[in-house]
């Protein structure tokens, strides 16, 4: 039977619209609901000193606005990086080169995000810039090989008709081959975002600021409620970033395409 005359064919594509929109809808209100439960908890505990100053609503604002940070500037980099690279590995002239250049970020993202951060931190120094480098090479590979692969699957007569229709390579990448790809580049640029916040807790290790520090905190002092409060901010924020993320992708997939 055909996927045309298959009515669970047509289920399935109607249900993908409706599964991403439930996403859409359902993330913030799961991250709300998980945030004001913390923050019930956190008015009626009954914490001792340590625990009151860890978790003062200041100390907090302040951490979470470090972790944004770092996540931001970091996923800023890897994007003006790993795209325009991506782009240029699927251009006849350097496509014989992808293949080790992607092994090479493969290497790298293999390679323990703690090891890499102390390492860098010891050449470099410590701080905010060891940080985000290391923390970029980590989250380097998914938006590499996405946009890659992204411009790969671009259907080959798309493109031939383009130029047939006299457009200019540049034309092509931007009028064809983006728009068709931005749908696979986006869903690696979320992962990366995903990976960043949850490893930025490691840049607490090398003085860069960050969440890291409750759980550090909760660790070395016996206090689970610090530890289990910075790893539940660390999750919801996780999940915020990936509802953003969707939203945007949602936003720059052509119409007709999401």
């Amino acid at each position: 039977m055909s996927e045309q005359n298959d009515p669970s064919s047509a289920e399935a594509g109607a249900e993908q619209p409706s599964h991403g929109l439930g996403l859409l809808v359902g993330l913030p209100l799961i991250c709300a609901a998980i945030l004001g439960g913390w923050t019930l908890w956190r008015q009626t505990a009954e914490l001792d000193d340590i625990e009151s100053r860890q978790l003062a609503w200041g100390t907090i604002l302040d951490l979470t606005r470090e972790h944004i940070v770092l996540t931001l500037v970091t996923t800023a980099i890897v994007l003006v990086t790993a795209v325009p690279l991506g782009i240029l590995l699927t251009r006849p002239a350097f496509r014989r080169l992808s293949t080790p250049v992607v092994g090479f970020a493969n290497a790298g993202q293999a390679a323990p995000v703690i090891g890499i951060i102390v390492l860098l931190a010891m050449w470099i120094g410590f701080g905010f810039r060891a940080a985000v480098i290391s923390l970029g090479l980590y989250a380097f590979l998914p938006v590499l090989r996405n946009t890659i692969v992204g411009l790969q699957q671009v259907d080959p007569t798309l493109v031939e008709a383009a130029r047939g229709m006299g457009m200019s390579g540049f034309d092509v990448l931007r009028r064809v081959e983006l728009p068709l790809a931005i749908p696979i580049i986006m869903a690696g640029v979320r992962t990366a975002l995903v990976l960043v916040v949850g490893t930025a807790s490691f840049a607490t290790f090398i003085n860069a600021g960050g969440l890291g520090a409750l759980i550090v905190t909760g660790i070395t002092l016996f206090r689970n409620s610090v530890l289990i409060s910075g790893a539940l901010i660390i999750a919801v924020l996780a999940l915020l970033i990936d509802w953003a993320g969707r939203v945007f992708e949602r936003i720059a997939t052509p119409k007709g395409l999401s």
